[in-house]
């Protein structure tokens, strides 16, 4: 099952994300959270529940760099 572990801004972090947790060996998914009127909008960037603890690690590291 898919769990949710960041919300971007818009498609491009999201991308950015996701390529950073799959450098780290963790399968990553992205889709847009929700309809937006202005631009991009909000995207959902998803990992396996089991890997879920490995990804906000991941995730926490790049937010320190």
């Amino acid at each position: 099952m898919w769990t949710v572990v960041y919300i971007a801004a818009n498609r491009t972090q999201a991308e950015e994300i996701k390529g950073v947790l799959y450098q780290e060996g963790v399968l990553a998914n992205i889709r847009p959270a929700g309809i937006s009127m202005l631009g991009d909008g909000l995207y959902e960037v998803m990992v396996l529940e089991s890997e879920a603890d490995e990804a906000h690690a991941v995730l926490c590291q790049f937010a320190a760099r």
